[in-house]
């Protein structure tokens, strides 16, 4: 019993020290609750509060207005200038299938490799008539072209305002979006005028007065 006691006071006087040496070292600083809201509460709170302000229903309208100006205007295609030298070429359609076209029970019906002219299959019923509204020359010569085709032609800008156009002229205006028939076509000058020849595209940049 003794040597038990002996082996516990040695453990009582460190426990004993160690609690002297925890002295209160009073506050170095300023404390600070913890406080961490929840992700979405921080978020509708970040959203109540535009809202309140009506910071929110500004910058909806702002988006919603970027967004009608965006299809009243759609950013013009680049690379593109009025025709300084009238100039004609020819442009072949024909492209080459990348995979194999199947039927709905998977029969092969063109393996990939074909080359394939959509004139074999369609014709262009009305010629392609590509400008930039914003060149007053160009509308000029674009409704110019109208008239004497008796409006069989196809208007496709490149810039400009297709629903104003469309409004001022009364029939359907198209738009280039992104260049894609442009580039496709290889046209650099405008206005153009783009036809069918047989089995080939004929693209005629035409001058202006």
């Amino acid at each position: 019993m003794k040597r038990l006691a002996l082996r516990i006071l040695p453990l009582g006087v460190a426990l004993a020290a160690a609690s002297a040496c925890a002295a209160d070292l009073g506050v170095l600083g300023p404390t600070y609750g913890i406080a961490e809201p929840h992700l979405l509460d921080f978020i509708q709170q970040r959203l109540r509060d535009p809202e309140r302000s009506g910071e929110l229903q500004r910058l909806m309208r702002e988006a919603q207005a970027r967004g009608i100006d965006a299809v009243k205007h759609p950013s013009p295609v680049p690379g593109l200038r009025a025709t300084q030298t009238a100039r004609s070429f020819y442009v072949d359609p024909s492209f080459t299938l990348d995979r194999h076209i199947v039927d709905a029970q998977g029969r092969l019906l063109f393996p990939a490799g074909t080359r394939k002219n959509p004139l074999d299959v369609v014709s262009l019923s009305r010629q392609l008539l590509f400008f930039d509204a914003r060149d007053s020359r160009q509308l000029a010569r674009a409704r110019e072209l109208m008239t004497r085709h008796e409006g069989k032609l196809k208007p496709i800008l490149t810039g400009g305002s297709y629903l104003e156009l469309m409004k001022a002229w009364q029939r359907p205006v198209y738009f280039d979006q992104q260049g894609t028939l442009i580039r496709r076509f290889g046209i650099r000058q405008l206005p153009a005028l783009v036809s069918q020849d047989g089995r080939r595209l004929r693209v005629d940049e035409l001058a202006l007065p």
